[in-house]
């Protein structure tokens, strides 16, 4: 890319923003990796990622941790950006124009849209959800504390979350796939100015200080 299509580029991602991100990213993958290992006999063999059985059943619990401190940064970083508004749910209640990539039947878009807003909150829950039954499962630390059938109910609570978890990171993958240009705001951090109008075009006008005609 030549010098001045370069410098035309709207920054999306901060390389701190960034970085976080992947940080999340990859402890997800080690979590999602340990936690089937320790979930079923069938996937034990993924606990040689972090050493053995012994190995994962110790480092598991401390990279959730981990992965929910830069989420949680990550998260209040982003949160007044993922507020819904009126137009959102409006985004939300024609889905069926967003799947057919009929953008210009949709009302402007924010830095995100109702379905990235409505995905924000649910892995905050998830999240949360995951850290707080993790905590009564934690034996060498926590779970002494609990009675039997907490950490039962706990554990159960625990796999479903997890579940949940691993579809929306899916969901998440593949709308920015399917949104052509959305990986490079978390590579390189920056979108074209065509992107942003296509797909943000309220943030662009906020961005540029600009109003729609009306």
């Amino acid at each position: 890319m030549d010098k001045a299509k370069e410098s035309r580029m709207i920054l999306r991602y901060s390389a701190s923003q960034r970085l976080n991100h992947w940080v999340i990213a990859i402890t997800f993958m080690l979590l999602a990796l340990s936690g089937l290992a320790l979930f079923h006999p069938a996937f034990y063999w993924l606990s040689n990622l972090l050493g053995g059985g012994v190995w994962t059943r110790i480092l598991h619990p401390f990279i959730g941790v981990l992965m929910f401190l830069c989420f949680a940064v990550f998260a209040a970083r982003m949160f007044r950006h993922n507020l819904m508004a009126r137009r959102d749910w409006q985004w939300l209640g024609r889905f069926r124009e967003v799947l057919n990539k009929r953008e210009e039947n949709l009302p402007e878009v924010g830095r995100y849209n109702g379905g990235q807003k409505l995905l924000f909150f649910v892995l905050i829950f998830l999240v949360l959800g995951l850290l707080l039954t993790g905590v009564v499962m934690w034996r060498s630390y926590f779970a002494f504390l609990f009675p039997i059938w907490a950490i039962r109910l706990a554990s159960l609570l625990h796999a479903l979350f997890a579940f949940l978890m691993i579809c929306a990171i899916i969901v998440h993958i593949y709308a920015g796939i399917w949104v052509k240009g959305s990986v490079r705001a978390m590579t390189r951090g920056t979108v074209t100015p065509g992107w942003a109008w296509k797909h943000h075009r309220a943030w662009l006008r906020q961005l540029r200080g600009t109003t729609p005609h009306k």
